[in-house]
This record gives structure tokens, sequence and C-alpha cells, in this order.
């Protein structure tokens, strides 16, 4: 297992069970989510240097990373990432993927854009959501 999604509110996690993944309404997606609201093909999750990445696939709801909708964007540890209006906490070691010291020299670049202030300084729990 290379990482899981955890549901915002509760529910079963969804195991990442390869290293590529659509997510997606349609029964050929490797993450099924059956909801009216999620596009057949949604978006695509990939591990890349040892962190995943989403890369969302013209979805007509969109894909959000902590609240902010996106085309591409890496995901860390612990951020938030939407499906339409379904929205799940991320979990997972860069670590065991194999990631670089220069990929995660990155993620510490990008992290203080990527949540809010409140969320930066701690004052805000991403669990409230």
């Amino acid at each position: 297992m290379f990482g899981e999604l955890q549901p915002i509110g509760g529910g079963d996690s969804i195991p990442l069970l390869k290293k590529t993944l659509v997510v997606g309404r349609r029964e050929s997606a490797d993450v099924v989510l059956r909801f009216p609201t999620i596009s057949g093909s949604h978006c695509e999750l990939v591990v890349e240097e040892g962190i995943w990445v989403v890369r969302d696939l013209n979805s007509s709801n969109g894909t959000k990373v902590n609240g902010v909708r996106v085309s591409e964007q890496h995901v860390k540890p612990g951020d938030t990432l939407s499906f339409a209006k379904y929205t799940f906490e991320v979990f997972y070691d860069p670590a065991e993927l194999g990631a670089t010291d220069d990929a995660k020299s990155k993620l510490a670049e990008t992290d203080v854009f990527s949540r809010s202030l409140l969320q930066a300084s701690g004052l805000e729990s991403r669990r409230r959501r």
C-alpha cells in the first residue's frame, strides 16, 4: 500500500494500492466514487519522486488541494484532497515511497502557500472541515 485517503467526516479509508490511479465514477477507475457530482474520470493520482501528485482530468466539478482548485499539484501527507464536494485527508510516508531530499525540499518550499495562514500558524485544525 502506498498511502490512503481518509474521508473527512468519517467513513472507510481508501487504500492507494498502485503508484498511478484514476479516480472517477466509472467502474473502470482505480478508485470508484459512485456520486453524480464526480466525473467519469475525475482526476489522476501519481507518485513522482516519492511524492503524490494530483492531476485534474478536466472534471466538471473540479479537484482541490487544501480547498484550492488545481489542475496539477503535489499532495503532502496531511493535505486535504477534494473531488467535487467529497473531501479526504491524505496519509502516506514520502520516505517509504522513495522521496529524494530534493523532492522533500520542494515540498517544504511550497508548504506555506498550500495552506491558509490560520492552518500554517497552527490556529486552524484541518479536521474541522
